[in-house]
């Protein structure tokens, strides 16, 4: 199969920029200028594959053959077929990709803004260990196989602790800790054994071409697979299922860019994308039905879905409220999957998109807010609103999003959703969406309300807060307005979803 270099440039263009990054740390203007220059060329080759993509072409290119097929050892009557890191760009790929390459290049913007506004420690490492957690999400998006994608996940994992870790204190210390034994101990335990087994029993780690079929064997043992499943689910902790999910609200010790960063554009996108990745093209959505795999695990993660909302209302500090909020509107992406209907799995995969932008809006707007003000609490935010209308609007078109309001993002999502849940007539999925919603609306509203019509405290009456600078206030303007469009005009990322069912 021919190479298609636009993959490796993909992958290369935030690894350079790394590199280009660290040699002109001692020059702040040049350091960030080489971060915007890398995030533009990423998202400008990103760009350049979705024609190709969207006439139904699976672009490849093989990074390192690492082990030869090997037809003569068959320890479980299995020809075992080669090992290699390759890159494959397909639809499923682009709306991850598409997603963070325009995010990163947003977010380098604000960085700026919020970096040198509190005068951040550690800038160069800070804007290293970004692009480098790029390179991994990127590779995590263009994996063909899932040796590819256990590797590049493995990559996200170690280049983001420095990031959780930055202030480089005892709760930053602590948070990255918990952060790191998380996700590699669920990797190493869970996802690197299954892998194991899974090649031993099907020959293969490459991704089935199409949803469907998966790669599996028509004799295979079904507990066997059933636990396999189990593990791939558990063991991308990163995509925030409980009980391994305490490692997302603890990593909010890091600034405002890399939660964002954390909750939007690559750590929690790649261990849900990851998740998704292998239910659909490792297992398939038949062996998934045959083995009637899809509503348990619905069920399982609506779990997560209510009780990460629970949690979230009872949190006064903004950003352990919108962490706890990104715990449960992750497993949507999940539950939309696991429905195995065509209206379920567009639901849950259009997520992946619309939770993107409209969660990278509502961090960018905590961070813009404590820039500010050096306000964490809820509670503290009385009036802010009609001091900062611009953020705290943002915040509002955004919050709509998550509950699923039309005419954002988030309700594109849950229309989606709701038909899936019809498709599978299972009661207990639509009521999970209302009660979710509901609870959306109450640790939401009262952020806005308390924004625009609190009572301003006395000692904020002596202070005259504004705006946060427009290195900040723009970024998050133009991710709530594409929170907007993409809900009116959801076709962009519509018609990389509908792809996946034209060619199966």
């Amino acid at each position: 199969m021919e190479n298609d270099f636009r993959l490796l440039l993909a992958i290369l263009a935030p690894l350079l920029g790394a590199g280009a990054v660290m040699a002109t740390g001692k020059r702040p203007n040049v350091r960030e200028a080489c971060s915007f220059a890398a995030a533009a060329t990423l998202f400008g080759i990103t760009a350049w594959m979705i024609p190709d993509v969207l006439h139904g072409k699976h672009l490849h290119f093989t990074l390192f053959q690492l082990l030869p097929a090997m037809h003569q050892l068959q320890p479980l009557g299995v020809p075992l077929g080669g090992l290699s890191l390759s890159l494959r760009a397909d639809a499923l790929s682009m709306i991850f990709a598409a997603s963070a390459s325009f995010l990163w290049l947003v977010t380098v913007c604000y960085s700026m803004g919020y970096m040198r506004g509190l005068r951040e420690h550690e800038q160069t490492r800070f804007n290293t260990c970004f692009a480098l957690a790029l390179f991994g999400a990127m590779g995590c998006a263009f994996s063909d196989n899932m040796l590819t994608l256990y590797f590049f996940y493995e990559v996200v994992s170690i280049c983001t602790y420095p990031l959780v870790a930055h202030h480089q204190d005892e709760e930053g210390y602590e948070g990255g800790k918990k952060y790191l034994t998380y996700l590699t101990a669920t990797a190493k335990g869970l996802i690197l054994p299954s892998m194991v087994l899974i090649y031993l029993l099907t020959g293969t780690l490459d991704f089935a071409a199409t949803i469907n079929p998966g790669i599996f064997p028509a004799d295979v043992n079904r507990w066997v697979v059933t636990v396999l499943y189990a593990c791939c689910i558990l063991g991308f902790a990163k995509n925030g299922v409980m009980p391994f999910h305490n490692w997302l609200p603890s990593a909010m010790v890091a600034p405002t860019p890399v939660s964002a960063l954390l909750h939007a554009v690559a750590v929690v996108k790649v261990g849900v994308f990851s998740t998704v990745r292998v239910m659909l093209y490792v297992f398939g959505v038949k062996l998934m039905e045959n083995l009637n795999l899809g509503l348990p695990t619905a069920y399982f993660v609506s779990i997560t879905i209510v009780v990460g909302s629970i949690i979230a209302l009872s949190k006064d500090n903004l950003k352990a409220r919108l962490a706890y909020s990104t715990v449960s509107q992750l497993s949507y992406i999940i539950l939309g999957v696991a429905l195995l209907t065509d209206s379920g799995i567009q639901g849950g995969l259009i997520h992946i998109a619309n939770h993107a932008f409209s969660k990278i809006t509502l961090f960018f707007c905590a961070g813009a807010i404590y820039v500010a003000t050096h306000k964490k609490n809820i509670s503290e935010m009385s009036g802010l609103g009609r001091a900062m209308p611009i953020t705290f609007g943002a915040f509002a078109l955004a919050s709509l999003s998550m509950i699923g309001a039309p005419p954002v993002a988030g309700f594109v999502t849950k229309w989606y959703l709701l038909n899936g849940a019809m498709d599978a007539h299972s009661l207990a999925i639509m009521g999970v969406l209302l009660i979710s919603t509901l609870l959306n609306v109450a640790y939401f509203a009262p952020v806005v309300y308390r924004g625009f019509f609190g009572k301003t405290s006395e000692s904020d009456q002596t202070h005259k807060f504004s705006e946060a600078s427009p290195a900040l206030v723009i970024p998050l303007s133009i991710t709530a307005v594409i929170s907007v469009l993409i809900g009116l005009y959801p076709n962009f990322f519509m018609q990389f979803v509908h792809r996946l069912f034209v060619i199966s």
